[in-house]
C-alpha cells in the first residue's frame, strides 16, 4: 500500500511579514552566526532559541579540523537552553545561515541530526515547536513542529 506525507508550511517574502516576537528572533539568530567558527567550511550558521518564560538563547556553529567534532548552531542554541532551563518548553527555533562559497537558493533547514533532537525535545515537554528557517535574501519558511521535517522520526518511549 502506498502512502504520501504531506507538509504544511508558511512562505514569507521578509523578515516584516513576522509577528514582533518572531522578527526579533530570526534578527537574533542571524547576529549569532556572525560568531560562528567556521572557518573550514565557511558555512555560518545561527539559531535562536525562545523559551516559554520569554528567554531567548542563542548558538552558533562550532567547527574543528578534527571534524566530525563540531556541533550545529541548532543544538548549541538547544543543549544551552535545556541545561540552563530544564523545565522550561522550547517554544520556537529560528535559524538562519551565510556561505562564503556559495548563496543558498533557499533557507537553510536544520541538518537532520538537529532534527532528530528537536523532536526529542517536543517529545520531552509533549509540545510542538515552531521552526523558523531565513535566509539572507528575507525569504523565511516556518513549520508549526519538527516532525514536519522529519516524517520518520526515531522515537522511543523512555521506562521508569
Amino acid at each position: 500500500m502506498e502512502k504520501e506525507f504531506r507538509i504544511s508550511y508558511t512562505e514569507l517574502t521578509g523578515k516584516n511579514d513576522l509577528d514582533q516576537i518572531d522578527h526579533d528572533l530570526v534578527k537574533r539568530a542571524e547576529e549569532a552566526l556572525k560568531h560562528a567558527y567556521a572557518d573550514y567550511s565557511r558555512f555560518y550558521v545561527g539559531a535562536a532559541v525562545l523559551l516559554e518564560n520569554g528567554v531567548i538563547i542563542t548558538g552558533n556553529n562550532q567547527e574543528n579540523v578534527a571534524y566530525p567534532s563540531g556541533i550545529c548552531a541548532e543544538r548549541v542554541a538547544l543543549f544551552y537552553a535545556s541545561s540552563q532551563y530544564p523545565n522550561v518548553k522550547i517554544k520556537t527555533l529560528a535559524v538562519m545561515a551565510k556561505s562564503i562559497k556559495f548563496s543558498p537558493q533557499m533557507p537553510v533547514s536544520p541538518c537532520g541530526s538537529c532534527r532528530q533532537v528537536i523532536t526529542e525535545y517536543e517529545q520531552k515537554y509533549t509540545s510542538p515547536i515552531k521552526i523558523i528557517m531565513a535566509s539572507e535574501d528575507g525569504k523565511i519558511i516556518i513549520t508549526n513542529n519538527a516532525k514536519s521535517l522529519l516524517p520518520f522520526v526515531f522515537e522511543a518511549s523512555l521506562k521508569s
